[in-house]
């Protein structure tokens, strides 16, 4: 798993957009991209200029791998993995991206980032069916129940998770019991619900080269 150290704001200025790496930060007035949308260095600005076809596909590539908090390697097998699927490959490698148990259980307000999810899932506060699971990246089939463990849900993380999902609000093809702290996956998610602002079909080309 890729582990970024230093500040993650700049990664989101290099993209040009909110990765949502920050949690609570990334919906407040302190966000970096809203506050100073050019890209960090004192080139910044020169750099938006010039942009080639392949920069273009590396940098959909980048925003997605950085938002999945994935190394190249671990990237390029769900790649692989969704060019065997029957569909079309960009949109079945985000559905692959969206169904893992860490980005499901930061979806559900488990945590107010996918960061925060990765650990509390490693750690053993993510139930999947009654059986604890601490492998964020196992994916998560419909009709499955995702859960924050007992020990957790008071947890000041979780509430405040909680309060940042209220806000974003819950895509479709999840359900959640707010008192309980129960999740359902409902179905497959729509191109449209998922919650990766990338163009998937640049990272296709950039692939199949």
């Amino acid at each position: 798993m890729a582990r970024v150290i230093g500040a993650v704001c700049r990664l989101c200025r290099a993209e040009g957009v909110k990765l949502f790496l920050k949690g609570t930060r990334c919906y407040s007035a302190k966000c970096a991209v809203d506050k100073k949308a050019t890209p960090p260095g004192q080139q910044g600005k020169r750099r938006s200029f010039g942009m080639s076809d392949y920069k273009t596909q590396l940098r959909e590539k980048q925003k997605a791998r950085r938002i999945s908090g994935l190394m190249e390697k671990q990237f390029r097998l769900y790649f692989e993995k969704a060019d065997q699927k029957k569909g079309l490959t960009g949109e079945n490698l985000l559905r692959l991206l969206e169904m893992r148990l860490d980005n499901v259980a930061y979806r559900l307000g488990f945590s107010t980032s996918r960061t925060g999810a990765r650990q509390l899932v490693a750690h053993g506060g993510v139930l999947v069916n009654s059986k604890k699971v601490d492998i964020p990246s196992y994916i998560v089939k419909v009709g499955d129940k995702v859960t924050v463990s007992e020990k957790r849900k008071g947890n000041s993380a979780v509430q405040e998770g909680q309060k940042v999902a209220a806000e974003r609000g819950l895509p479709s093809w999840l359900e959640l019991n707010k008192d309980s702290l129960v999740g359902s996956i409902t179905k497959l998610p729509d191109r449209s619900e998922l919650s990766y602002p990338v163009n998937e079909q640049l990272i296709v080309e950039l692939y199949s080269k």
